[in-house]
């Protein structure tokens, strides 16, 4: 048995897709230029992405030139749908993201981790908090909620770990596997890798059906790299949202729910620094 790295992937703007890779040097914080850049919602406040504004994953993003490595954010380029492409640093592309998603917002790069209020939390949409969490993670009533105690505490209080615009950890990891096991029991949806914006997608020949699961609590040695698996990833309403030649499909959302307790790959951290690169075995230590 073994496992791959069959695709690398970078997302220079949050909740934008992104680009794909050949080889990249891990560092602490993941990819350098992963999520270098997000939106802020001007009217309500709060640092928002595709949760809020579905529109943002018709948007794709890349860099003209190799991203800085020091965890600051560099320039790069944004294509809308209508095919234009806009600079982040022009103070035009926010007007004309504003225009697409039909509400105004900023543009921000990565501020420094003690920069709090930009990271806080905002009171949320409805007073309902476990309908808010409904919304949020596409659950129907009779659907049980993700259990979220695991996660990092300060994401009670931020949108992002400070310092970041990470949802919680650096790294997603998921497997073909996955996604060919969800694939035969719901052919009917399109389980294409871009609905769920891993880092690294593995193809492995390890038994079981979601065989990332096995991963949890333990280090992957990638290239010169060692991660640290954390924890399962419960999937959110962006995973349902139509783009590109994607359909809008909400049933993708009951199935990870009836199949995997609504979960589908598994965020991870980097225990050491190092390059990985496409066709890399992985050893589970």
């Amino acid at each position: 048995m073994g496992t791959t790295v069959q695709k690398l992937f970078r997302y220079p703007v949050k909740s934008m897709a992104g680009e794909s890779l050949d080889s990249v040097t891990l560092g602490p914080k993941g990819l350098p230029g992963d999520r270098a850049w997000a939106l802020r919602d001007e009217e309500r406040g709060g640092i928002k992405g595709g949760k809020r504004f579905a529109q943002l994953m018709a948007c794709s993003a890349r860099y003209v030139d190799a991203p800085r490595a020091d965890g600051t954010s560099s320039p790069a380029k944004i294509t809308l749908p209508d095919g234009s492409i806009w600079d982040t640093d022009d103070a035009a592309t926010v007007q004309a993201v504003s225009a697409l998603i039909d509400h105004p917002v900023s543009l921000w790069p990565l501020l420094p981790e003690d920069a709090l209020d930009h990271y806080r939390r905002v009171a949320p949409e409805s007073s309902d908090i476990q309908q808010e969490l409904r919304r949020v993670f596409a659950r129907m009533p009779d659907e049980p909620l993700p259990d979220l105690s695991a996660f990092p505490s300060e994401l009670m209080e931020f949108e992002s770990p400070p310092g970041t615009y990470f949802d919680a950890f650096p790294l997603l990891l998921t497997t073909t596997t996955t996604l060919q096991t969800l694939s035969n029991r719901a052919p009917e949806s399109n389980w294409d890798v871009r609905r769920f914006r891993p880092n690294l997608l593995f193809e492995t020949t390890e038994a079981g059906d979601f065989p990332e699961d096995q991963w949890i609590g333990r280090e992957l040695a990638i290239g010169s790299a060692r991660l640290k698996v954390e924890l399962a990833c419960p999937r959110c309403i962006m995973t349902t949202h139509g783009f590109g030649d994607l359909p809008k499909d909400p049933s993708i959302m009951r199935t990870m729910v009836r199949e995997h307790d609504g979960n589908l790959g598994v965020y991870a951290t980097v225990a050491r620094s190092g390059t990985v690169a496409t066709g890399d075995v992985v050893e589970l230590m």
